[in-house]
């Protein structure tokens, strides 16, 4: 059984959310990169990262583990802006995973990172493929875990369990899990969460509590009204994905990108 020091506890949480709307880094520089396409700085509008990390209280000599990173979006905010001073982890799929879209996906990420070594060589990358692969990083060494866009992704897998506390794991006693994801309505179920893309906020809270977090503090920073989250084609009817094609193409890029969760977790002191 966990026992939690609640004193020691308390006053990170209390140093938590005093500091949570101090910028805690100057983005600017990252963001506004030549690295990053006219189509990666479009997506600004929706994915907010300026605000986001801000949130997080990402520090520029911070240790951060990115979970699934996909192509890399956040990686190139992240990356440039740590260089110097932190650190990123990005627990991306194995090299070798039996998943032929995993492993195209990590080949893509890895080409990446070696074609930009002024920004990305000292990107770590390991593994994050539950059940075979599951340390993120040293024990007890990261400052941050953040995620986007993946939880549902877990869900289907049935590896979310295993996921939220593989951060646990790797976050250092008053560390801090952020997640961002697509925004069921309450009461959803499961079955249609996994179909449609959209999580509640009530089972991702779930999910970190069991794993042994607390939670610190939610945002509204990418939350979005105009997104119904009923959609043919699930979240993906939406950009940047627009799975329906043409068809009402203009409707769909007029509702932008999905309604999410911002939620900040803490690892409570033992």
């Amino acid at each position: 059984m966990r026992r939690i020091n609640y004193a020691v506890t308390a006053l990170l949480l209390f140093s938590q959310l005093v500091w949570a709307d101090t910028p805690s880094l100057d983005w600017s520089a990252a963001l506004s990169g030549e690295h990053r396409s006219e189509a990666a700085r479009q997506r600004d509008q929706y994915r907010h990262p300026r605000q986001t990390l801000s949130f997080f209280g990402v520090k520029p000599c911070d240790t951060v583990v990115e979970l699934w990173p996909g192509g890399g979006w956040y990686t190139e905010v992240l990356a440039p802006a740590l260089r110097d001073c932190g650190k990123l982890v990005a627990a991306h799929f194995a090299a070798d995973s039996p998943v032929a879209f995993y492993r195209r996906s990590r080949g893509q990420y890895d080409a990446m990172l070696a074609g930009d070594p002024a920004r990305y060589d000292r990107v770590r990358v390991t593994a994050l493929e539950p059940p075979e692969h599951v340390q993120l990083i040293d024990a007890e060494t990261a400052d941050s875990v953040l995620t986007f866009r993946n939880v549902h992704n877990w869900l289907k897998a049935g590896t979310a369990s295993a996921v939220f506390s593989a951060a646990y794991q790797a976050l250092k006693p008053g560390g801090i899990f952020g997640v961002v994801e697509h925004r069921a309505h309450p009461g959803t179920s499961l079955e249609r969460m996994v179909s449609s893309g959209y999580v509640t906020e009530e089972l991702v809270i779930e999910l970190a509590r069991n794993a042994g977090f607390l939670l610190l503090s939610s945002s509204e920073i990418n939350a979005n009204p105009k997104d119904s989250r009923d959609h043919p084609k699930g979240v993906w009817t939406l950009p940047p994905s627009l799975r329906l094609g043409d068809r009402q193409r203009e409707y769909y890029q007029g509702i932008g990108e999905s309604d999410r969760m911002t939620l900040k977790f803490i690892k409570p002191i033992m």
